[in-house]
């Protein structure tokens, strides 16, 4: 699931305490922790709905109930109504920022593919992840998939458009040279 800027700042503020996806089954069990660009939102409820009211509109953060109904028909499905809640920061932030490079070794060992997409990351930063993907001769999703591999190691971070190597992934990468 994901959210913009003026919903994650509802949620962290504890303003926004739901919200509403258009899905043929629930897409998102009770307790599942969502990470985003400002931290981790856990799930507490999935309720499917029959009406949503304009009062729910507006408490999920929506500027009326016709943007929720439009937001909605865009994917189509039933109506559920997700409970949410700031559950705090997202531990990569801390652990990217460290220059500690210790154990990274053997975490990636069996990665033989990722000193290459450091490098690779490294050298064009703020690049579509659909080109350096091509670059490997690979997919994008599969490459995306890596790339959220070595973000969970504090490696990289990502961007708007494409990645960058964090404090950490430069400290490793330093080690390497």
């Amino acid at each position: 699931m994901r959210f913009d800027n003026a919903t994650l700042d509802g949620i962290i503020a504890g303003l926004i305490t739901f919200t509403f996806r258009a899905w043929d089954r629930p897409r998102v069990l009770v307790g599942t922790q969502l990470r985003t660009r400002r931290g981790v939102v856990e799930v507490t409820s999935v309720d499917k709905v029959g009406r949503v009211s304009r009062a729910d509109a507006l408490a999920a953060g929506f500027a009326s109930l016709t943007d929720l109904k439009e937001f909605l028909a865009k994917k189509g499905g039933d109506t559920y109504r997700i409970g949410l809640v700031f559950a705090g920061e997202d531990h990569r932030i801390a652990l990217r920022e460290s220059t500690d490079v210790g154990g990274l070794d053997e975490a990636l060992s069996h990665k033989p593919w990722a000193m290459d997409i450091l490098y690779a990351i490294d050298a064009q930063p703020a690049v579509l992840s659909t080109i350096i993907a091509d670059q490997f001769g690979w997919e994008r999703a599969p490459f995306k998939r890596r790339v959220r591999q070595l973000k969970e190691l504090g490696l990289t971070e990502s961007l708007e458009v494409g990645y960058r190597i964090s404090p950490r992934g430069k400290a490793y990468l330093a080690s390497k040279a």
